[in-house]
């Protein structure tokens, strides 16, 4: 298969339509995650075929936002690990988007 010149693709982190997103289990753990396919992702935390999220038990998704590129997406997903912050992260999940500048 031969792709166009500037054609995004999915390793390249610039398909478009992305998405990212929170999953909470029933101890009140939170995973951030974001991808470009949300359905199939989410099959595959809730199958147990995770390892990051296989041991946290079963998961439920509480909070998911489009984003144009995954590139962008994966931004907002290392900004919000980094800052490690247990409350923005429920805001984010009650408000329902997440406020924060255009990266």
């Amino acid at each position: 298969m031969r792709l166009a010149i500037g054609v995004p693709t999915f390793a390249s982190g610039l398909s478009m339509m992305a998405y990212l997103y929170i999953l909470q289990n029933k101890a009140g753990r939170f995973y951030i995650g974001s991808t470009s396919d949300l359905e199939k992702r989410l099959k595959h935390h809730l199958g147990g075929h995770t390892p990051s999220t296989k041991r946290l038990g079963p998961m439920k998704l509480v909070f998911n936002q489009e984003f144009a590129l995954l590139a962008e997406a994966r931004q907002m997903e290392k900004w919000l690990k980094k800052m490690k912050r247990r409350d923005y992260i429920e805001r984010i999940v009650k408000d329902g988007y997440i406020r924060h500048k255009r990266l």
